[in-house]
């Protein structure tokens, strides 16, 4: 399966799209588009990737991804089965850069704002006072005419006074040719497949169709880091959920999610997390 451009559309009467998803499974693959995309994770949970970010989300979850930055949000295996009780609500906002005109962000009295869009670039996730942006975005769905615009620059406006972090990291490329996305498509969609058991390099660089010593430069080239360390990312990401969920300990949560020893889940959750995994329960319990 190949990176897929989403043609994001509006009505006609509309400069911009505001919708409210219920379903798990919209958009829940690899994708990219020309608008940016502001949104609110109400409720659900799973694994975000974005560009070559990848963590957990949950519900109060907040986020604005830049123009034509590759991301997809992978609700857990739980919302898909038969007897699933839980529940879905997501509020997306989809809009260009330019959409209130060409030379809207060149007003002096928008600087603000064009550092908030400028920063979007490299993916942005809200880390305080989320509650307030997210009834914005919650606000821009249901409102129509003027005040719907007021309130979707005023939730940008918010992003830009509270604490946040850039979510892709400074060497990542999106601009890639079309062999390329090919080749880190199937290299996402393997590894997100078998991450709870060791993946020999040897398996995905044949899957990339390069040696290993081509595929281990590539890579990196791509992504910024190598595939060992976007491996136990993805890792990472899902222990990070079971930790929020606290049905297992965390020594069967470092088994569930392809780690051998206690020491090297430990290690690495600290190094990618900056924190031990009890640490990470305890504040989100």
């Amino acid at each position: 399966m190949k990176p897929h451009y989403l043609n994001i559309t509006s009505a006609a009467s509309q400069s911009f799209s505001a919708r409210r998803d219920v379903e798990p499974d919209v958009n829940n693959h690899w994708h990219y588009h020309d608008e940016l995309e502001l949104i609110y994770i109400k409720k659900g949970s799973g694994t975000q990737f974005i560009g070559d970010s990848i963590q957990a989300f949950s519900g109060g979850t907040v986020a604005l991804i830049g123009s034509n930055l590759p991301h997809y949000w992978q609700f857990d295996d739980s919302y898909f089965t038969d007897d699933n009780a839980g529940e879905v609500e997501v509020y997306v906002v989809h809009f260009k850069k330019d959409f209130l005109g060409k030379d809207f962000l060149q007003l002096p009295e928008n600087t603000d704002l064009k550092k908030v869009i400028e920063a979007a670039a490299r993916g942005i996730q809200v880390t305080e006072d989320s509650a307030t942006i997210a009834a914005l975005i919650a606000a821009c769905v249901n409102q129509t005419g003027t005040h719907r615009i007021i309130t979707l620059l005023q939730a940008l406006l918010a992003i830009g006074i509270t604490e946040r972090k850039p979510l892709v990291s400074i060497g990542f490329k999106a601009d890639f040719q079309e062999t390329e996305k090919n080749r880190l498509q199937k290299v996402y969609n393997y590894s997100i497949s078998h991450y709870r058991r060791k993946i020999e390099l040897q398996e995905v660089a044949k899957l990339a169709q390069l040696t290993e010593s081509a595929f281990c430069k590539f890579f990196k080239s791509k992504t910024g880091k190598t595939y060992t360390v976007f491996v136990n990312e993805i890792r990472i990401g899902h222990a990070c959920r079971l930790l929020i969920e606290n049905r297992l300990s965390i020594k069967e949560i470092c088994f569930e999610c392809g780690f051998y020893n206690a020491a090297s889940f430990h290690k690495c959750f600290k190094d990618v997390m900056k924190m031990t995994p009890l640490q990470y329960q305890k504040n989100y319990v």
